[in-house]
């Protein structure tokens, strides 16, 4: 239970963020959309190759 009121805490903080972000710098368009997602593909992407293998990040291939 103590994990599911920790989640709604932080998800409640994200959505306050992203109002005074949008209050402040008017509202994310598409394209920002678009783009910020594709950047958060590529750090899955390259965190995945970093640990592939069962090596640690920051361990020599």
């Amino acid at each position: 239970m103590a994990e599911a009121l920790r989640l709604k805490r932080d998800r409640d903080r994200l959505l306050e963020l992203v109002d005074w972000l949008q209050e402040e710098h008017g509202p994310v368009t598409k394209n920002e959309r678009a783009a910020a997602l594709a950047e958060l593909d590529d750090l899955d992407g390259e965190h995945n190759r970093r640990t592939a293998g069962g090596r640690d990040a920051g361990e020599a291939a």
